[in-house]
């Protein structure tokens, strides 16, 4: 299931992409599959061993298409696009200024305190004019899930969410880290629902049975991706749509006037 619309993201074979908080990898996975060389970033070692895995059957399938590269002294050359996981921390990211074509960071900026400091690591990983796409819950839907259940935002420490953003809080934070907004859209406004019933019977209650049903009702929308759903999706995403997306380019202007950062060792 991805949340990033990658033609908004306008994301071209033989970049080099970071995913920061790649999780399971869903969107590295995806970025591959474009032709794009990807680093997937987590501070999980568990989800980048299983990232690991998954690039590996998706190399020996024959899945991840090859990229062209070219030399000043040999003819274009064929290469199967670069998949690599590293585990870092955000604020403290260990790839020089300028490394990275485009950036994606999908529901990580919740999870971070100091989230300026991370939006600012982007900024300067980015080359100049470089574009990102960050996506965050959407304040509605978030607001319903903290309302109906405190674990649903329990400390940092074991993965809560540490703030709601609302859309004015985000660009403006993104401006001040020198990220231009440019474009934004909400996303996935059927799961909206789906968190809202957990939340209220539980986060752990797996058993519960208007859990399971309108999982399975999810799965198969996910599989199967109906017209009919697909549609209702569209319509219902400025209201209720469980991610909000927002895209921003990197300002030149801005890196020239910032002081130079020292690569984390």
């Amino acid at each position: 299931m991805l949340t990033v619309d990658y033609n908004r993201l306008n994301l071209k074979p033989g970049m080099r992409v970071l995913d920061l908080g790649a999780g399971f990898g869903r969107h590295a996975f995806e970025t591959a599959r474009r032709g794009a060389d990807v680093v997937a970033v987590d501070l999980s070692s568990e989800e980048l061993v299983a990232t690991t895995n998954t690039f590996a059957a998706m190399y020996l399938a024959g899945e991840l298409p090859s990229a062209t590269t070219s030399t000043s002294t040999a003819d274009p050359v064929q290469s199967v696009v670069s998949t690599t996981v590293t585990q870092a921390n955000g604020l403290r990211l260990p790839f020089a200024d300028g490394s990275f074509d485009r950036v994606i960071a999908s529901e990580v900026l919740e999870h971070v305190d100091d989230d300026l400091g991370v939006m600012a690591e982007l900024h300067r990983v980015l080359v100049p004019g470089g574009r990102l796409a960050a996506t965050v819950p959407a304040a509605l839907p978030e607001q319903i899930c903290w309302w109906l259940n405190e674990a649903y935002h329990a400390p940092i420490s074991v993965g809560g969410h540490v703030r709601i953003y609302g859309q004015p809080e985000l660009r403006t934070k993104l401006a001040a880290s020198g990220l231009i907004p440019i474009d934004s859209h909400r996303a996935h406004a059927l799961h909206s629902p789906y968190w809202w019933l957990k939340c209220a019977v539980g986060l752990d209650n797996v058993d519960n049975r208007l859990v399971k049903a309108y999982l399975r009702f999810l799965t198969w929308d996910i599989t199967d991706a109906p017209t009919l759903t697909r549609m209702a999706d569209r319509l219902l995403n400025p209201i209720l749509g469980k991610s909000f997306v927002i895209y921003a380019v990197s300002d030149p202007a801005t890196r020239t006037r910032q002081t130079p950062r020292r690569v984390a060792p």
